[in-house]
């Protein structure tokens, strides 16, 4: 199941039986406790690079499925994202891990290569490999999103919970490449 939540945009399109887009729920700025976790096995469990875990194969077919059709780039008649998520992860940054709100995922960091300090990607993967959620910086508005398999549904409070995970790794130094 696959949510893009586009920030404060409200609801703009259901895009299949299980898929749909919203907006963060109502009071979202609310910080949830979020801290980096000490480096261990855990953040490398799909690869040592992002490269390597974009390409893993646990992941390779949910990270497209959770940007849907933002993977690709906008000029293919696909997405709102001109790049496409994909070129977000040309540069990638160390993998780590962060818990929110007592729930661990490995934080895995991008930008595209030549535009690195305004597109910026930030994706939690949560222990076992779902959910997914992100946060896709391209514009002074974020783009959100959630995956989740197996027919569970992704946490509504999403983008409050990459957010909070961003804080978490911005108040250790830099969050990205």
């Amino acid at each position: 199941m696959r949510f893009l939540l586009n920030g404060g945009l409200g609801v703009l399109a259901v895009l299949s039986a299980t898929a749909c887009t919203m907006s963060p729920p109502p009071g979202s700025s609310a910080a949830l406790p979020a801290q980096v976790l000490p480096a261990d096995a855990r953040a490398l469990v799909y690869g040592r690079t992002v490269s390597e875990v974009i390409q893993s194969q646990e992941l390779r077919d949910k990270i497209p499925a959770l940007f849907g059709a933002d993977w690709m780039p906008a000029s293919q008649g696909r997405g709102q994202v001109a790049l496409g998520a994909a070129a977000f992860f040309e540069k990638g940054g160390p993998l780590r891990m962060v818990s929110i709100a007592e729930k661990d995922y490995i934080a895995v960091t991008g930008c595209v290569a030549n535009a690195c300090p305004t597109r910026l990607v930030l994706l939690l993967i949560a222990e076992g490999g779902w959910p997914l959620l992100a946060r896709l910086d391209d514009s002074p508005v974020p783009h959100y999103y959630a995956y989740s398999s197996a027919g569970e549904t992704p946490p509504a409070n999403a983008s409050t919970i990459v957010d909070a995970g961003l804080r978490a790794l911005q108040s250790v130094g830099n969050a990205y490449p």
